[in-house]
């Protein structure tokens, strides 16, 4: 009689764990990293990402998201679904001694990981955290992923370096480099294979372990940061086909973001802000897009290794997949000059020896200098270079400005939604035109999931969230957002309310100072060609006021800089 119960009794479990299964889908949320908002095809791009096209293809993008305009920003408000200034990296990850610039999330916010364990969820993360200023392997660890909600972390803690070794490699709460990492050892170690192929692994591990709950797995790619790192077969993909130069390939993707609904067809391309027939070195600047193309087509590739993973467990279809990327094209000039004195000579690392500088570091493993400059090609693992300002406004198509930047080519980035069961089939592969912010990504994410939003956690009051759930998107309803979208990184400013968009321009130097105001009707003017700020002053007065308000309760003031608010 026992043997004849314990038959029953297991499928009554595994119908139990169904049940629960198709209440409660996975979630995998993919960011990149300095990429603009035309790159990848389902936006325009001729970079080959046919796996993210795919996904778009079966699922929803929305036109009009946006960012933060810069890196660990838009990577706080992100997790916490509050504004960054709110979580504490109103700035970068320097204290700045100001309760909206302390260079570490708060711990008066959780983050989606920390919301999501209550709700029986397991958390990985695979990629970039850059949301501390604690980045040392003897120093704290408590804004470290482990210790913000996440089960397993492989990654960086800083922002950017080397593809080939990646300073602050860590597995969990341990540095390590790709040399002596026991856990991971590919015949060549490429940061972005590394990102995708351990998220791979910690699915595997997730089934194994703990088949019967639903995972939260956050994929931060560095992909297409600086150095323009790539493997050589990715490379080869692109040969001759930035052989134009920059506004033949802007208004080839201009054309075809029309033809696929994105923007509307009377939109106009911004100024050019790079003249090709006065550039120099057009085989070496040539050279930086194909690489930059490799990168992105390179971690497409990786994102297809997690879907196949999702596939093959029979995963895909209760599984919500959200792309997004951090900032717009980068307009930085790293790695774009030749050092005057030349390079030094290095003796090899050993296997434990982490690089000493961070962000741009001097020597490869083997004890080669990293090179730099117009001459050196980009791709290799000693070379360390960005691919310019020409090229990034060829990213940001057909928008005004770069990181950094408040105005649309920085803040504006592609959101692709994948799930199948949960995006009305009539909606698949479409587009939907509400704005949205990353400050929603959190609140969907527990809207999903069936979560209740911690009022406390631990014995700390935490602070409601900013951002509104996207989940009714997926069967075409309304966001029914009740307050405007805000901006402000180094003093670049904005407020977006309906069709209306105001934004100025900011220096956060020593001598800091604002810019008057500028209006668009982006409904009419996405591209920001006509200023309407002298036509409409009442509007103007009114989202400044706004503007102001929200400023003060969101902690972007008292400002990190000297102000002159009358410049």
């Amino acid at each position: 009689m026992r043997n004849s119960i314990l038959p029953v009794f297991a499928s009554i479990l595994c119908i139990l764990c169904f049940h629960r299964s198709a209440a409660s889908p996975n979630i995998i949320l993919i960011m990149s990293d300095d990429m603009g908002y035309s790159d990848i095809g389902c936006y325009g791009g001729e970079i080959q990402t046919p796996v993210l096209d795919k996904l778009a293809a079966n699922g929803l993008r929305f036109t009009q998201f946006y960012n933060t305009a810069r890196c660990c920003p838009t990577r706080a408000a992100l997790l916490t679904g509050v504004y960054q200034h709110q979580a504490g990296i109103g700035l970068m990850t320097g204290n700045n001694k100001l309760p909206g610039y302390q260079g570490d999330i708060g711990r008066n916010v959780v983050t989606i990981a920390e919301a999501l364990r209550s709700g029986g969820y397991r958390n990985y993360m695979a990629g970039k955290w850059h949301v501390t200023k604690h980045t040392r392997p003897d120093g704290p660890k408590d804004n470290w992923p482990i210790q913000r909600g996440f089960d397993r972390f492989y990654g960086t803690i800083t922002g950017a370096g080397s593809f080939y070794d990646p300073a602050t490699l860590c597995r969990g709460n341990q540095f390590i480099t790709p040399v002596n990492d026991p856990a991971y050892q590919p015949k060549t170690y490429y940061y972005t294979d590394a990102i995708s192929d351990n998220a791979v692994m910690f699915i595997q591990q997730h089934e194994k372990d703990h088949g019967d709950q639903p995972f939260f797995l956050y994929m931060a790619f560095t992909t297409a940061h600086w150095p323009m790192h790539a493997l050589p077969e990715d490379i080869a993909k692109y040969k001759g086909v930035y052989d134009e130069g920059f506004e033949p390939i802007r208004k080839k993707r201009l054309a075809r973001m029309k033809q696929i609904g994105l923007v509307k067809p009377d939109v106009e391309l911004s100024r050019a802000t790079d003249n090709w027939e006065r550039t120099p070195h057009k085989e070496w600047e040539i050279r930086n897009m194909e690489v930059y193309a490799a990168m992105v087509d390179r971690m497409d590739q990786g994102i297809g290794k997690v879907v196949d993973e999702l596939k093959r467990l029979d995963a895909l279809d209760n599984t919500l997949v959200l792309y997004l990327q951090d900032n717009g094209g980068c307009a930085e000039g790293y790695g774009r000059h030749t050092p005057k004195k030349g390079y030094r000579e290095y003796k090899p690392m050993g296997p434990d020896e982490f690089q000493t500088k961070i962000w741009t570091p001097m020597q490869t493993r083997d004890g080669r200098a990293v090179r730099t400059g117009p001459g050196v090609m980009a791709g290799p693992e000693d070379t360390f270079i960005g691919y310019g300002r020409g090229w990034a406004n060829v990213s940001n198509t057909p928008f005004r400005e770069f990181k950094h930047f408040a105005h649309e080519g920085g803040i504006s980035t592609p959101l692709v939604a994948h799930w199948p069961d949960g995006i009305d089939s009539a909606r698949r592969g479409k587009l939907d035109p509400q704005p949205g912010h990353v400050i929603d990504l959190l609140a969907t994410c527990v809207d999903i999931a069936g979560v209740d939003y911690p009022k406390r956690y631990g014995d700390t009051d935490i602070i409601p969230p900013e951002g509104i759930s996207l989940k009714p998107a997926f069967s075409g309803k309304s966001l029914a957002r009740s307050s405007a979208l805000f901006w402000e990184h180094h003093l670049n400013c904005g407020i977006r309310e309906g069709k209306w968009k105001l934004v100025r321009y900011g220096n956060g130097g020593k001598n800091a100072s604002l810019r008057k105001w500028e209006l668009y009707d982006m409904e009419a003017d996405r591209a920001e060609s006509t200023n309407l700020a002298d036509r409409f002053p009442e509007k103007v007065k009114q989202l400044d006021a706004k503007w102001e308000a929200w400023a003060i309760r969101a902690l972007v003031k008292p400002w990190p800089y000297t102000i002159n608010e009358g410049g």
